[in-house]
């Protein structure tokens, strides 16, 4: 069986230490063999710096590791002269740190390549590289960037730092275009789309692909990939664990799949599916790796809330409009990874996507932080809380759920509260998805569906909120729009509440249960 990638970025090793790997070289045969320069965004710990590997020893000219592989007998594999560069491997606490660290970086490779370096500013040092190299190996030079905004994104919450090496990186990476002349193939990636009047701005010949159907899992686990590259971890974690091999594949599928950058098709986190194979437990693995307490200050600063995030569809124009720093929450967590798109829609010419959380994982963690970060509820509350919910539903027990959340409702600072309806929707539903249950507001994604609706061990409970109105009127709903219908064959409960807007809580609730 073969070993699990875990953390291992660079594509020789993979294949000489007998790692798996899910071969993208398709993806890499078609963009080198119909362009030029490309940039793709995607979530951190998606594959992107292995993916910049993969092209490195394609262009380097190194067949024999892609034996096996789509491209194998379709390349050529001439080697070309090739600048790669990792700028989060930078220096990033300071602008000035950041420019000397680059600046090493630069002056190693020139020292690598034995070319004399040039007393000049950063930016014409990497321009006069590319000329030099072109020159030197008769070859245009292929360029690699990963992670081109990492600097950036290091002082998201410092608008003039973050600003200040905007400024730079617009004139170091405006060598690219005007040295086209010399260059062969470029390929940079990193976390969010530029922008129009940003880093780009005179890049302008750089093809995004970013949200391209044709490379919407070029990054990423299909599902075939999942059960074809990982069948013998499947069976011997289906075994170890106890559970059937479909089952285990549904329970991964919901809990890991579920990333989208088209609206229409899915993948699965790597680094979710690496880890899981390894411990052989549900865990919320990608989450955890990222970096919570930068995620913290952001919801508390800017007060964010699952129905504000998920409330209006986007469109690709949203994503170049604004700088990262200034671009609506939602639109920096869709590109961060904490959003997906869960659907697409036509207007005209123009796509609209809808937003929501992609799998469990995300939708878990996410609710657990906008829970402390945003309505001020402190940890051990919401584990305990959480443990309650879950038991309730083990036993199937409804009133025991609802006075638990009406517990976590009266813990919250009277001041944060709202008297709007979608309020309470949004935070009773993100109250049950921090339990990690199997939970959707379909109302707040547009789709117009009821509002919160939960399906675990065979059951489904729908809810309708009120608010100064009495439950049976969301009883009523739920029965007069047929809400339930989609779930017909289940044991289904139809949950009506009434929030007080005086005392801001859940003030009554009723329960029907039909079907089943």
């Amino acid at each position: 069986m073969k070993k699990l990638p875990i953390g291992v970025q660079d594509y020789r090793e993979i294949v000489e230490e007998n790692y798996v790997y899910v071969d993208k070289t398709k993806y890499l045969y078609d963009l080198m063999t119909s362009g030029k320069f490309y940039f793709l965004s995607r979530p951190r710990r998606f594959g992107k710096s292995l993916t910049i590997s993969t092209l490195y020893y394609i262009f380097k000219g190194e067949k024999e590791l892609f034996r096996g592989t789509y491209i194998y007998d379709k390349w050529d594999f001439k080697e070309y002269p090739i600048i790669k560069l990792d700028m989060s491997d930078n220096m990033l606490t300071t602008y000035e740190d950041f420019v000397e660290s680059l600046s090493e970086k630069i002056e190693k490779l020139y020292k690598n390549e034995g070319i004399a370096n040039i007393n000049n500013n950063l930016p014409t040092r990497f321009g006069n590289l590319i000329e030099e190299l072109n020159a030197k190996y008769r070859e245009r030079v292929v360029i690699l960037i990963d992670e081109y905004e990492a600097p950036i994104l290091e002082h998201i919450n410092n608008k003039k730092e973050a600003e200040k090496i905007r400024s730079f990186l617009r004139e170091f990476y405006k060598k690219i275009k005007t040295k086209d002349e010399y260059i062969k193939f470029v390929f940079m990636t990193g976390i969010t789309k530029f922008t129009k009047t940003g880093v780009f701005s005179a890049l302008n010949n750089l093809n995004d692909i970013s949200l391209n159907k044709k490379y919407s899992q070029m990054l990423g686990y299909t599902q075939e990939e999942l059960e074809y590259y990982f069948k013998e971890h499947i069976e011997e974690t289906a075994r170890e664990i106890g559970m059937g091999k479909e089952e285990l594949i549904e329970n991964l599928k919901e809990y890991y799949n579920g990333f989208s950058f088209d609206g229409r098709r899915s993948v699965y986190n790597p680094f979710s599916i690496l880890r899981f194979f390894e411990e052989r437990e549900f865990k919320n693995y990608w989450f955890e790796s990222g970096s919570p307490s930068f995620l913290y200050e952001y919801i508390k600063g800017r007060k964010v809330t699952y129905e504000e995030l998920v409330k209006y569809p986007v469109s690709a124009m949203d994503f170049t409009t604004r700088e990262i720093e200034d671009a609506n929450a939602n639109i920096f967590f869709a590109q961060a990874g904490y959003l997906t798109f869960k659907d697409v829609r036509r207007y005209g010419f123009e796509e609209e996507y809808i937003l929501d959380y992609p799998n469990i994982e995300v939708r878990n963690s996410f609710s657990k932080l906008i829970l402390e970060a945003n309505y001020g509820v402190e940890k051990e509350k919401i584990k305990e809380v959480n443990r309650e919910i879950i038991k309730s539903l083990e036993k199937n027990d409804i009133r025991r759920m609802i006075e638990e959340i009406k517990r976590i409702i009266s813990s919250i600072p009277y001041n944060l509260h709202r008297g709007e309806e979608r309020y309470y929707h949004s935070l009773i539903y993100t109250i049950i998805a921090s339990a990690g249950v199997n939970v959707t507001a379909e109302e707040l994604t547009s789709i117009g569906r009821s509002d919160i609706v939960i399906e675990e061990r065979g059951k489904v409970y729908i809810f309708e909120i009120k608010i100064d109105k009495g439950a049976r009127e969301g009883i009523r709903q739920i029965k007069e729009k047929r809400y339930y219908e989609k779930y017909v064959g289940k044991e289904i409960y139809l949950i009506g509440i009434k929030i007080s807007s005086k005392e801001r809580n859940i003030e009554e609730y009723v329960i029907e249960k039909v079907g089943g």
